[in-house]
């Protein structure tokens, strides 16, 4: 056994040797673009109007609650947004859980273009985890490449964001 790890060791050694000893071949390189995006913050408020719609035919018994999303942004984000959610409460007080996704239309710090954002969030016995990201590669116009996760806060009736994102520069 050690008389096989010695050659392994006496191979690698020669190989290192043998192979800084030789100019490097085109093809060894590999060029890894320079990630020019910048992560940045916007944030705001935005008015969201919730539409209850009826269960999909053939799943009523399931007791998942739809709706549709209407959302206008203000601020670092001035857009307009339409969804779909999906909701269940559960039988305990303070749990339930929701997915959504939306499309965003507008302006983010200036440059225009659409996105999708992907809502997941659930409520254990009255502790909230709220996730809402970008879904990847869905950004258009000037805001293809666009990445990033956003945060919403309710404070007297009124819904804030705060949205960290990354956008290559144009």
């Amino acid at each position: 056994m050690w008389r096989h790890l010695i050659r392994t060791a006496i191979m690698a050694t020669l190989w290192s040797a043998a192979s800084t000893a030789l100019p490097p071949h085109p093809s060894d390189f590999r060029i890894i673009p320079e990630d020019t995006a910048m992560t940045r913050h916007a944030q705001g408020e935005f008015d969201v109007k919730l539409s209850p719609q009826p269960a999909a035919a053939g799943i009523e018994a399931a007791r998942l609650g739809r709706q549709t999303i209407d959302k206008t942004f203000r601020g670092d984000l001035e857009a307009g947004s339409l969804g779909e959610m999906l909701a269940v409460m559960t039988e305990v007080r303070g749990s339930a859980g929701y997915v959504a996704m939306e499309r965003v239309d507008g302006l983010l710090h200036g440059r225009r273009g659409t996105f999708v954002l992907q809502h997941f969030a659930f409520m254990d016995r009255g502790q909230p985890e709220l996730s809402v990201r970008v879904v990847p590669d869905s950004g258009t116009g000037e805001l293809a490449g666009l990445s990033g996760q956003m945060s919403i806060r309710i404070e007297g009736g009124r819904h804030f964001y705060g949205f960290d994102y990354r956008l290559p520069e144009p």
